[in-house]
This record gives C-alpha cells, sequence and structure tokens, in this order.
C-alpha cells in the first residue's frame, strides 16, 4: 500500500494557525475550561500533521479561512495600487470590509479621526507601509492576530503606539505591516482583533488570555517546586 504524501510544512503551520485561534476563541466564549484548553494548546505546537490538528477541534466550530487577513501569491494582483491616501480633516473616515491593501497607504487625520480595518482586508505577501500623521486627531489600525507589524512613531503632546511582532514563520509570501509616523497632540494607536470583534469583546479575550497565562505560570512554578533536585 502506498504511503501517505506528507503535507507541506507551510500547509501545517497554517491550520496550526486556525487551530489556535479556533482554541483560543472557545476559551474566550467558556466552551473551554483552563485545563482543557491548556492541554488541546500544548498538543496543536507538538501537531506535525493535519490529522493530529483536525482532531484538537473536531468538537468545535473552526473559523473559515475566508474571515482571516488573505495570503495571496504575490502576482495574483497585477493592478495593486502603489499608493492611496486616507484624509480627515475636521471629520472622520473609516476603512474596512473586504478591500485590497495599496502597498503605501497614507493616513491623515488633522482635528479628525481615521479608522483603518485590516482584518479582512487583502494583504499580499510581503511589506505593506502605512505611513500615519495625526495632528490633534487620532488614528486607529485595526489588525488580526496572524499579520507581522513594526511601528516606529514620534509623539509630540500626543501618543505613539510601538508596536513590534515578528512572523511565527519567516516566510516571503507572508503579510508584513511597517506603520511609521508621526502625532502632534495626537494619538497613533494599533489593536489586535479577531473578525467580527469589538472592542469589548476584545477586551474580554484579552483578560481571559491573560488569566490563563498567569494560571498557568503558576501551575508550572508549583510543579518546578514539586520536583525533585
Amino acid at each position: 500500500m502506498d504511503k501517505p504524501v506528507p503535507a507541506s510544512l507551510a500547509a501545517v503551520a497554517d491550520l496550526r494557525e486556525r487551530v489556535t485561534e479556533c482554541l483560543s476563541d472557545a476559551f474566550a466564549h467558556d466552551l473551554l475550561d483552563g485545563e482543557d484548553f491548556e492541554q488541546r494548546l500544548d498538543l496543536a505546537y507538538q501537531a506535525r500533521t493535519i490529522a493530529q490538528l483536525e482532531e484538537l477541534v473536531a468538537d468545535l466550530e473552526m473559523p473559515a479561512p475566508q474571515t482571516r487577513a488573505l495570503a495571496i501569491p504575490a502576482d495574483a494582483y497585477p493592478n495593486r495600487p502603489e499608493g492611496k491616501l486616507v484624509l480627515a480633516l475636521m471629520g472622520g473616515v473609516s476603512r474596512g470590509g473586504r478591500w485590497l491593501a495599496p502597498k503605501t497607504l497614507r493616513a491623515v487625520a488633522v482635528m479628525g479621526g481615521v479608522e483603518l480595518d485590516l482584518r479582512e482586508a487583502i494583504l499580499p505577501p510581503g511589506i505593506t507601509e502605512i505611513h500615519v500623521t495625526a495632528i490633534m486627531g487620532g488614528v486607529e489600525i485595526i489588525v488580526p492576530p496572524n499579520v507581522a507589524i513594526q511601528a516606529d512613531g514620534i509623539a509630540v503632546m500626543g501618543g505613539f503606539e510601538d508596536v513590534h511582532r515578528a512572523p511565527a514563520i519567516q516566510d516571503a509570501s507572508v503579510p508584513q505591516l511597517r506603520i511609521k509616523g508621526f502625532a502632534l497632540c495626537g494619538g497613533v494607536e494599533i489593536k489586535t482583533r479577531l473578525p467580527g470583534e469589538n472592542a469589548w469583546d476584545a477586551w474580554k479575550r484579552n483578560w481571559r488570555e491573560r488569566k490563563q497565562r498567569r494560571q498557568l505560570a503558576a501551575q508550572q512554578h508549583q510543579k518546578a517546586l514539586g520536583e525533585p533536585d
């Protein structure tokens, strides 16, 4: 009998990411208790096949791939715009839903506000640059958990949130965001949320995850103290 062809490492890594998202969401909604969540998460990181990963969420509803920021081949959108300007002048501008992100996006808020929601955006492989200027205004950028981020900025009498999140896999096909900017009497905030998640849901999920991490750290500490020399 022929041996089954092993799945590619990229396919296993992608499914592992979806499985961990599914487990985190189930834990946040009390579908899994802390012990079950911890055990399944450990097994997910140890899994080396698609079958092992699928078994961990067989009783849960997996998120559809379409709900995540999509990585696509570099040549899939030859007409991808080089640049785009989003300007809020004494008003508000919001950009979200399903849209193709340009190579360079400039967001300017002058006595106004800009919201950029990238959770369902099409982010081609490689680097997408976002240049931000906030003058007596604010810019909010919402990103999904699976996108790598590098953010650096300058704030004068304001705030600029620096975020550095390296990609889980060092792969040129992984979408990456490079955010740079300047805030004068204003603010630039970068938030991570799941698709469809509002601010309150995100806060509850983060609180539950922090609580679970504290419990896990305490359990590991107790185990270490109980181990013989």
